[in-house]
């Protein structure tokens, strides 16, 4: 690092369970952007964005619990961004932050590629940032949605801006569903050994996608296996969505190939691939 570096990084509370950084100095390196990506733990949000305007940035992730609080303290959301709701990428350009959504699109991608959309019943466990990119996503592509959370108000809240289904996480066990996401935290390292939901709530055949990427095969998906579910992991969410903020940031094509290797590599080698 020198003076001319610029600065990306995660920003959000945890960080330490993340795995981004790997994925995006690693393309850095192989592009040869002098550019360093590092974690903020950050409790005040507003604080932290007023400081790091001056600096010199490319630009930041965006996870819990920020998402939808980053969108007041930004110059302009991008349209995606604004339909949702949430951003999760922040761009600096033209001494603006720009506020956009990877998520969207990098969940959207790993759905499809375990299963069409159009007419499928999901359901989706949260009421969070990343559960609005989700309802927005999957009703965009067709999808009959409902959103379940422990408070069904924050569902509520989802459900009327996206015209989808709302309840009680309790409401699981009356809902004939095709695909379930958990967009909730339940399950992330350290806590490893919960899941948001039990066994016998997962409905034999469907598809089963869990956001959590750390560890890799959450307990929600252990049980999915067993129940005869096909999976799809968080990492994937994270990759797809990382390579868009790799181009956001750098106008450059991500080194998606890379950036998979790359991670895949370091959860293996920390214990965490099975």
């Amino acid at each position: 690092m020198n003076k001319k570096t610029k600065i990306a990084g995660l920003v959000g509370n945890p960080v330490d369970h993340s795995w981004s950084h790997v994925m995006h100095n690693a393309a850095f390196d192989a592009l040869n952007i002098n550019a360093a990506y590092l974690k903020f733990k950050v409790d005040k949000l507003e604080e932290f964005i007023d400081y790091f305007r001056s600096l010199n940035i490319m630009g930041f992730s965006v996870t819990i619990p920020h998402k939808m609080e980053a969108m007041k303290y930004l110059d302009k959301i991008d349209n995606k961004a604004k339909k949702i709701g949430a951003v999760n990428t922040i761009v600096a350009r033209n001494n603006k932050l720009i506020g956009c959504n990877t998520d969207c699109d990098g969940a959207v991608k790993a759905l499809k590629s375990k299963t069409s959309l159009n007419r499928k019943n999901a359901v989706i466990l949260g009421a969070g940032g990343s559960a609005r990119a989700l309802a927005y996503g999957l009703s965009e592509n067709g999808a009959n949605v409902t959103i379940l959370n422990r408070t069904a108000e924050k569902a509520k809240s989802i459900a009327e801006d996206f015209e989808c289904g709302y309840g009680p996480l309790k409401d699981l066990k009356n809902i004939k569903y095709d695909i379930l996401i958990n967009t909730t935290p339940v399950g992330m390292h350290p806590n490893a050994d919960i899941s948001p939901i039990p066994k016998n709530l997962i409905n034999k055949g469907s598809v089963v996608f869990d956001i959590v990427f750390n560890p890799y095969k959450t307990k929600l998906l252990e049980f999915a296996e067993k129940n005869g579910c096909a999976t799809i992991h968080g990492i994937e969410m994270l990759i797809n969505g990382n390579a868009l903020q790799f181009e956001l940031w750098t106008g450059k094509n991500a080194p998606v190939q890379l950036m998979r290797k790359k991670v895949m590599d370091c959860m293996k080698n920390a214990g965490n691939k099975n």
